[in-house]
């Protein structure tokens, strides 16, 4: 599969498909599906960081989470395949969904977990993984989260260029339509043990403070 750094275009973009990917089964490590709309009682975060099956990991390990999936978001392409993603040829990032419940965690300490798992540096890769949908991403529901993000990323790049780092890459937008990746994708490692991870931080820690979220 040919990866590119190179932005697709709507008018160019691979033009999809109507109907969604089926997945019969639950969660992996929680056994909540994977298929349903958010509960109102949950709060969601949507996240790219680079490949979607450490990502998830990162992400499904973390206390006061209570579900994940993966998929593709920020792109046109409606119900796009793994293959077309990988061709960059969608526009979308792999994404992971994450459900969270905001008694127990805070979506700024989503976003500060986020940040410190992965390179966000990098722009359009992280790692040897090379292309627009290995981009740096934060999928915002609300103005709350737009501006909790947006005060994070400005504090966590003043850590990492004093740590000696780039500016950061990370695109703070609103969310668009998230789509399930193939059933396959979904908790990869958890079946998958000895399975491809490519996610890595800096190494530089992430302040939160007085930031709320």
């Amino acid at each position: 599969m040919k990866s590119s750094t190179v932005r697709v275009s709507p008018h160019d973009a691979l033009p999809g498909r109507p109907d969604a990917v089926v997945i019969d089964r639950p969660h992996l490590v929680f056994g909540t599906s994977l298929v349903d709309p958010v509960a109102s009682e949950r709060q969601v975060a949507y996240l790219a960081m680079g490949c979607f099956w450490g990502a998830e990991r990162v992400f499904y390990r973390m206390p006061g989470v209570v579900s994940t999936a993966v998929g593709y978001q920020g792109g046109y392409t409606p119900n796009p395949t793994y293959r077309e993603v990988c061709s960059g040829a969608t526009g979308h990032a792999e994404t992971v969904k994450v459900l969270f419940d905001g008694e127990v965690v805070t979506y700024a300490s989503i976003i500060r977990h986020f940040f410190e798992q992965h390179d966000p540096t990098q722009g359009d890769r992280q790692g040897a993984d090379v292309g627009t949908q290995y981009r740096s991403a934060i999928f915002t529901v609300s103005d709350d989260q737009r501006a909790t993000a947006t005060a994070i990323a400005e504090r966590y790049g003043a850590e990492l260029r004093a740590a000696g780092f780039g500016p950061i890459t990370t695109e703070i937008v609103s969310a668009g339509p998230f789509y399930l990746a193939e059933e396959y994708h979904q908790q990869y490692l958890e079946a998958n043990p000895g399975g491809y991870c490519g996610i890595g931080g800096t190494g530089v820690s992430c302040p939160v403070g007085l930031v709320r979220g």
